[in-house]
């Protein structure tokens, strides 16, 4: 009996590691393809596709030459980033629907293309940040070119945030840009780099084309983003995005209160108008403190709820 399970176990063995060896040599023997569609390590249904890059891309009415391997490629990068970093994605969705009908008016006003409204989607996310170097805002304005277009800038009110006189200092500079270099595009590539470090780049290297510049790694991707951008956000199902109305975001209605005084309290001056502290402050991003200070009387409008 004992020899007869040592030799029933000992065939048992033999069969398995058969087995082992058939399945391990038939693996060896599958193309790399097969191997991972028999091998996935995600569900059935995950692909990741490589994009076919539309032949027609233009910003602000001038046209990307994708047929320029180094243009395409970088073109290509933002279109794979801005397509499969999905929930920022599907946020810049929410958030435009929210915003660009803030921006779109003050661009056609100013004679600026509209295409300029995804210049704030790439700087910021069309979110009030701060950026290393002390950008602020939708339109990530430094400090200085604030002051020298008219913006109030101190620890008190800072108009980089509000949204609406922001936009009107981005269309100036854009404008004047446009005038120096000569092309829209060359107009945004001066929004990143300044004016004088294009003309810089200008001069030494002889050529006034964007696409023809060698650049910074910055400056070199801010043009492709802002066409990838635009295409996606243009193109939501085209790039797999699927959302109903309902899921955007949305412009709260809203009255201005004009004010010519110093507000010693914004939390109790908040209550009086029957909101809070926080909501006053989400809809005026630019006061800073807990107080206005105002010692020159200036006129200030303050946003608040339609409703109350």
């Amino acid at each position: 009996m004992k020899n007869s399970i040592k030799l029933t176990g000992l065939l048992a063995i033999i069969l398995v590691s058969s087995l082992f060896i058939f399945a391990t040599k038939s693996n060896y023997n599958k193309t790399p393809t097969e191997a991972v569609e028999n091998d996935k390590n995600t569900s059935e249904t995950y692909q990741i596709r490589a994009l076919k890059i539309p032949q027609n891309l233009e910003f602000a009415g001038e046209r990307v030459p994708i047929e320029k391997e180094d243009i395409r490629e970088r073109v290509d990068r933002e279109l794979l980033v801005n397509t499969y970093w999905q929930s920022n994605g599907l946020l810049l969705f929410k958030r435009a629907h929210k915003y660009f009908p803030i921006i779109e008016p003050i661009l056609k006003k100013n004679g600026i293309p509209n295409d300029f409204k995804y210049l704030a989607v790439i700087e910021s996310g069309l979110q009030n940040v701060t950026s290393p170097a002390g950008a602020k805002g939708f339109w990530q304005i430094m400090r200085n070119t604030a002051r020298e277009n008219g913006l109030e800038v101190n620890n008190n009110v800072d108009e980089r945030y509000h949204l609406e006189k922001a936009t009107q200092v981005a269309c100036k500079y854009l404008k004047d840009a446009k005038e120096h270099f000569g092309s829209w595009t060359m107009a945004a590539a001066a929004y990143n780099a300044g004016k004088s470090g294009i003309a810089r780049k200008v001069e030494q290297q002889k050529v006034t084309d964007y696409y023809d510049l060698l650049l910074a790694e910055e400056t070199k991707r801010y043009i492709p983003r802002m066409v990838a951008v635009k295409e996606i956000l243009s193109n939501p199902k085209k790039y797999g995005f699927i959302f109903d109305e309902e899921d955007l975001y949305k412009l709260e209605p809203i009255k201005l209160i004009e004010v010519d005084s110093a507000i010693t309290d914004i939390a109790q001056f908040s209550k009086e108008l029957g909101i809070n502290y926080k909501i006053l402050k989400l809809h005026n991003p630019w006061l800073r403190e807990n107080h206005l200070n105002n010692k020159s009387g200036k006129l200030y409008q303050i946003k608040v709820p339609a409703e109350i």
